[in-house]
């Protein structure tokens, strides 16, 4: 544990929470043979991904009346390259054959196999960071659950600022999600959202276990707010926070926004930001007055939109943990203004890059036990004047294979001393642990 908070720490144990509630059922009816005697139902081969397969047909006996209950056993699921998860129910062994006389009864339901995605989300872990503060951040408490499956019901179960817990079921396409105070948007089955979320001037929000995927797949001008003047970051972010407090992202999967992943700006504050996962899908940016080139504008996390800008002073706190950048980002992972951002137990693997964390205009970042793995620039400050107002705390980090700079110290105020609790995990556990568990389940 690191010194500096071994007095005022308390252990939170995160464990594996997976709910099990398969989402499929199948059972085989009997069929007529001239065979006498019990049928024996097949054993249900291994689920891939999703479900166990069925069991194989019953044989007959030598002897007897009625053919009995085939008793398949759905296998454990291998997960293939789906998340890990509960898988679905696997499906019923098949009928035993016809005794002479009578007809075999149904074989039983297969159980569940492992590796899929469940239709019953996990259970949150602990809250930690920044976005504990005060009251904390419960978004719609114990509030009765609703599910969606389309643009157009999220958006008006999203509305405005009743407590409301809503689950998104399956793969919303392209459009803008805007989400309302004290809302929790949980995914299920493997939800996704495409297009936009806008969480403006809202507060108290979890998002969590889903996955958001920005309209610049692979090509900026897919997004319909791109302008050819001006190149990728005329586009929308994945999540746009603006003017927002008391948010928690946990477990998701944010990619592909043509200007960033999630950037968190005008004077948001009390943010934390865990078990989650950042990347794009190859492109470039090769049009209009900002063009980044090769670079692909492809650029994560932006905290505060400008040097000059005084609702952000005292603002703009956001913790990270447990958090993995990944394929292809080439910055702002993140690039920070004027907030206390604290970054402890991450993943840095965006093999690439131009740089993971940069330190702007008045910035405090504290670096713990993070693990950096084949990238170029650790940390680095954006220039000589900010490096004059900020301020990088680097401790027990690991590094492999990096190069470029892990610049630290600076002239601004050190951050060292968050005002909440929290546990750090050795440094050279982070990798493994990262990419077993960041992301939805």
């Amino acid at each position: 544990m690191h010194p500096y908070f071994f007095a005022m720490r308390h252990i939170f144990v995160v464990a594996s929470r997976m709910a099990v509630l398969p989402c499929l059922l199948a059972a085989a009816c009997g069929t007529s043979s001239t065979e006498p005697g019990p049928g024996t139902g097949g054993n249900g081969g291994a689920g891939a991904g999703s479900s166990g397969t069925g069991g194989g047909s019953g044989t007959a006996g030598p002897g007897g009346t009625t053919g009995t209950a085939g008793t398949g056993t759905g296998g454990a699921g291998t997960g293939g390259g789906g998340a890990a998860g509960t898988g679905a129910a696997g499906r019923g062994g098949a009928t035993g054959t016809a005794g002479r006389g009578g007809a075999g009864t149904a074989g039983t339901t297969g159980t569940a196999g492992s590796g899929g995605s469940s239709c019953t989300p996990p259970d949150p872990g602990p809250l930690v960071g920044w976005a504990a503060n005060g009251s904390g951040t419960t978004g719609g408490g114990s509030a009765a659950p609703t599910t969606v499956t389309t643009v157009a019901a999220l958006n008006a179960a999203a509305a405005g600022s009743g407590a409301a817990v809503i689950y998104v079921s399956g793969v919303l396409p392209n459009g803008t999600v805007t989400i309302g105070s004290n809302k929790t948007i949980v995914g299920i089955c493997g939800a996704e959202i495409h297009g936009h979320v806008d969480i403006v001037g809202s507060t108290n929000v979890i998002v969590r276990n889903i996955k958001v995927v920005g309209y610049g797949v692979g090509n900026c001008a897919l997004d319909p707010s791109y302008d050819a003047t001006v190149g990728c970051s005329s586009g929308n972010d994945a999540i746009t926070v603006e003017r927002s407090n008391h948010l928690w992202f946990d477990h998701d999967d944010i990619s592909d926004g043509t200007d960033g992943n999630l950037d968190i700006t005008l004077g948001s504050d009390f943010v934390t930001v865990s078990w989650t996962k950042f990347h794009y899908t190859a492109r470039t940016d090769t049009m209009g007055n900002d063009s980044t080139g090769a670079a692909g504008h492809r650029y994560s996390n932006l905290i505060g939109g400008s040097d000059n800008s005084s609702g952000d002073v005292g603002k703009l706190n956001v913790t990270w943990h447990h958090n993995w950048w990944a394929d292809r980002v080439v910055e702002r992972q993140p690039r920070v203004r004027y907030g206390k951002n604290h970054l402890f137990n991450n993943l840095w693997s965006s093999s690439g890059d131009n740089y993971c964390v940069r330190a702007g205009t008045n910035a405090e970042i504290l670096l713990e036990n993070n693990a950096f793995v084949g990238v170029k620039t650790p940390s680095e400050f954006n220039n000589t004047a900010d490096q004059g107002t900020s301020y990088i705390t680097s401790t027990n980090n690991v590094y492999t294979g990096t190069t470029g700079t892990q610049a630290t110290g600076g002239g601004g105020t050190p951050f060292t001393m968050p005002t909440y609790m929290y546990t750090l995990d050795a440094g050279s556990g982070v990798q493994s642990a990262v990419q077993a568990g960041a992301g939805p389940h």
